[in-house]
Parts: structure tokens; sequence; C-alpha cells
């Protein structure tokens, strides 16, 4: 299987991560923010449990120390996280490791670290996170592959179904859904839409 899925829904509970697992999500990136240590390993365990014996390949946002202390395979950080984060710790567990990043600056300091993915964001206008930073667009997509090369590209940011086609022809090879899927008025639906058109790597 692709590492990540091209669909990669990122949700922010462990009850959104089993829907995505049972309905065949191959990704699923569980973002939850401000929670202590043991809150963290608790939601950790938890939603490694509800993808077990399943395809679906759990990615962690943000609680590093938590994956690795129970048995995750699969992160994510921001910059902010990056910063804090004991990244030869993170190597030792053989957790991937996905890295946000929204300018040249931020990529110049994602790349030191070899990472496993780039996410590139927001692509269009995301009303779920304040963001300082504008609407990057297909061409920065484009420009942003170039420089990776044959590492995995994933655009997030404000992306529904319909611009899925575009946002892979620019040079994506994954794209991160959070409301399109999350506020639908029917996400089973949409999920299944999204795995019938991208199940499968390019």
């Amino acid at each position: 299987m692709p590492y990540p899925d091209r669909f990669y829904p990122v949700v922010d509970s462990v009850a959104w991560v089993a829907r995505l697992a049972k309905l065949g999500a191959g990704t699923v990136q569980l973002r939850t923010k401000n929670l202590g240590a043991a809150e963290a390993n608790q939601l950790v365990r938890d939603a490694l449990a509800a993808v077990a014996g399943t395809p679906t390949k759990l990615v962690v946002n943000d609680y590093w120390q938590a994956a690795i202390d129970c048995g995750a395979q699969h992160l994510h950080l921001g910059q902010e996280d990056l910063a804090t984060a004991d990244i030869p710790a993170i190597r030792r567990a053989g957790l991937t490791l996905g890295l946000s990043t929204h300018d040249e600056a931020e990529l110049d300091n994602a790349l030191q670290y070899k990472p496993d993915y780039v996410a590139l964001g927001p692509i269009y206008e995301t009303t779920l996170k304040k963001m300082r930073f504008a609407p990057q667009g297909l061409e920065r997509i484009t420009a942003w592959k170039l420089r990776i090369g044959d590492m995995p590209l994933v655009a997030i940011g404000g992306i529904k179904l319909e611009q899925a086609e575009a946002i892979f022809a620019a040079g994506a090879n994954s794209i991160a859904v959070v409301s399109d899927v999350t506020m639908n008025a029917d996400p089973d639906a949409r999920v299944r839409a999204w795995l019938g058109q991208y199940s499968q790597a390019a």
C-alpha cells in the first residue's frame, strides 16, 4: 500500500478514526490539540486499537512521545512541533515522519530532517484553522514537487473532491482532507466517493 494514500483524511477523534477504518481509508491522521501526556497516550492507544486488524495506517499528529510509547508507526509534525521533538528518538523508534510546510523557509527546514513526505498548505481558503499564510494555489504545488523530487507531496487546506483532479495534475501525490469529510452532510458517502476515485497510488 502507498504511504500516504492519495486520499488522506485528517480527523480529531477516535470515533472518526474507527469510522474511516471501517470505510476502508488507507491512511488516517488523528489531530487533537492541547492534551497532557496521559491523555495523549490514552488517545493514541485507543486509536491504534480502532485500526487494529484493518489495513488503515494511523498517523499521530504532534504527540511524538505518545506515538513512540504506544508503538505507533506513523507521525506527522508541524513546524512548531518539530522545534521541540526529539527527532533521533523518533527515528530510532522506526516511525515514519511527515512534516508541514507553508513557505520556502519551512520547506528548507523540513528537508533537513529527511522526512517521508512533505505537506503543503493551505492550498485554498480554510475556515478550520486561522492561517497566517495565504492560499498557496496550484502553481506552488508544482514548484514544491519539482523541488522535492520523488518524496511524496501532500496537499492540504480547503480541498474538496471536485478539486482533486487538478491538484493531482499539479504534482501532489496525496490530498489531506478535513472538512470535505467531517463537515459533509453525508460523510460516509463522501468517503466512498473519494475512495472510489483515489484509492490507489499514482
